[in-house]
C-alpha cells in the first residue's frame, strides 16, 4: 500500500479577511509526481509554502509521512523547495551553491562537493562545479538549482513555477527531464504551475485550485474529460460550455456540458446547422469558430478543411460519449 506523503486536513491560510487557502483537504501520494494548478491567487502557491513550513496554517493540520507539522520550522521538514528565480548565490560557484544546505549542515567539504557532483551529474551538468551562475544558460541556471535542492535527499521535492522563467521549447525539454527524474529518482514531486500543458504532460494527479479551494483532484486524462465544473472544463484546456437549456433539448438532462473542440467535426448531412464565424490556420491544426443556434462554439479539426468560408453555413455532429455532463453551479 502506498504511502501518503502529505495530508492536508480542513487546512485553511487567511490573511485579515484574505482566504487565501480555504478549507482544503488532500492527500499526496509517496513517489507521486502531484501538480496544483490555478490562475494566480488561487492558493496553490500558499499550499507548497505550508507544506514547506514558510507558512501556518489559520486552521486545520499539515503532516508530512505521518508527522504533524505544526511548529516544525522549515529546515527540520525533509522537504526541498526548487524557486522560479532560481534563488542562486550569485558570489558562489556552481559546487558552492549546490553543496551549500550540506555546508550549513556541518557536512565536511570533501563530502559535500563530492555529494555536489553527484547531485550535478543527476541533473546532467558533470563537471560545471568550477562556473559562476552568470557562466550559466537560463536552463542551466534552472538544473543548479535543482541539483542544490536534491542534495539534501528530501522525501518531498517542492517545486514552484519552475520553468516560468524558460522559453518554449526549453521548457519543453526541461519538462521531460523533470518527469524522467522524477521516475528514476522515485521520490514525491509537488509541481505548482498556471500552465495547464505542463499539468497534463508531467504530473501523475492534478489538483485544481480557485479561490484557495480545490475544484477537482484526478488524473491528467480524467481532469481533461471529465471535469466536474465549468471553471475546470475552461480553466483544463479550451471547451466548449453548452448552457442546460441546450443540453436538455439534445439528451433530455437539465445539466451544463463540456463539450471539448477536438471533438466536433464537419459532416455532410445530419448533425446540427451552423454559421462559420472565423477560421485559424493553426499549423497542426484548424481552429473553426462557429455560431450554433444561440451558442458560439470552438472547433479544432486536424487537417485543415477545404474551401471553408466565413458566413457558410455547415452541419457538425459529435459523439455523444463527447458531451460530458456536468455539475450544475451553486447560486
Amino acid at each position: 500500500m502506498t504511502q501518503t506523503a502529505v495530508s492536508f486536513c480542513n487546512v485553511s491560510r487567511h490573511y485579515g479577511p484574505v482566504k487565501a487557502v480555504d478549507d482544503v483537504s488532500l492527500d499526496i501520494l509517496g513517489g507521486e509526481f502531484f501538480a496544483m494548478l490555478g490562475p494566480s491567487g488561487s492558493g496553490k502557491t500558499t499550499c507548497l509554502r505550508l507544506i514547506a513550513g514558510f507558512e501556518q496554517p489559520t486552521s486545520g493540520s499539515i503532516s508530512i509521512f505521518n508527522q504533524q507539522m505544526m511548529d516544525v520550522p522549515p529546515y527540520r521538514r525533509q522537504v526541498n523547495t526548487v524557486f522560479q528565480d532560481y534563488a542562486l548565490f550569485p558570489h558562489l560557484n556552481v559546487a558552492d551553491n549546490v553543496a551549500y544546505g550540506l555546508m550549513i549542515r556541518g557536512v565536511s567539504k570533501n563530502d559535500r562537493l563530492k555529494a555536489a557532483e553527484g547531485a550535478l551529474e543527476l541533473v546532467r551538468l558533470p563537471g560545471y562545479g568550477a562556473r559562476k551562475p552568470s557562466q550559466l544558460s537560463g536552463g542551466q541556471r534552472q538544473r543548479v538549482a535543482l541539483a542544490r535542492a536534491l542534495v539534501n535527499q528530501p522525501k518531498v521535492l517542492l517545486l514552484d513555477e519552475p520553468l516560468g522563467a524558460l522559453d518554449l521549447k526549453l521548457r519543453e525539454q526541461m519538462q521531460e527531464e523533470l518527469k524522467e527524474l522524477q521516475r528514476s529518482l522515485g521520490i514525491t514531486f509537488v509541481f505548482v504551475t498556471h500552465d495547464q500543458s505542463e499539468a497534463l504532460s508531467m504530473a501523475d494527479r492534478i489538483a485544481v485550485f480557485n479561490h484557495g479551494q480545490i475544484m477537482q483532484v484526478g488524473s491528467p486524462r480524467e481532469i481533461y474529460h471529465s471535469p466536474k465544473s465549468e471553471f475546470v472544463a475552461d480553466f483544463v484546456g479550451s471547451s466548449n460550455i453548452l448552457p442546460r437549456e441546450l443540453v436538455n433539448k439534445l439528451v433530455g438532462r437539465d445539466q451544463p456540458a463540456s463539450l471539448r473542440p477536438e471533438a466536433i467535426r464537419l459532416v455532410s448531412e445530419g448533425g446540427i446547422e451552423a454559421k462559420i464565424l472565423n477560421v485559424s490556420f493553426l499549423g497542426a491544426s484548424t481552429k473553426i469558430t462557429l455560431q450554433m443556434k444561440d451558442v458560439t462554439l470552438h472547433m479544432l479539426a486536424d487537417n485543415e478543411p477545404a474551401s471553408l468560408t466565413v458566413g457558410e453555413i455547415v452541419r457538425v455532429d459529435w459523439d455523444k460519449s463527447s458531451l460530458h455532463l456536468m455539475e450544475i453551479p451553486h447560486v
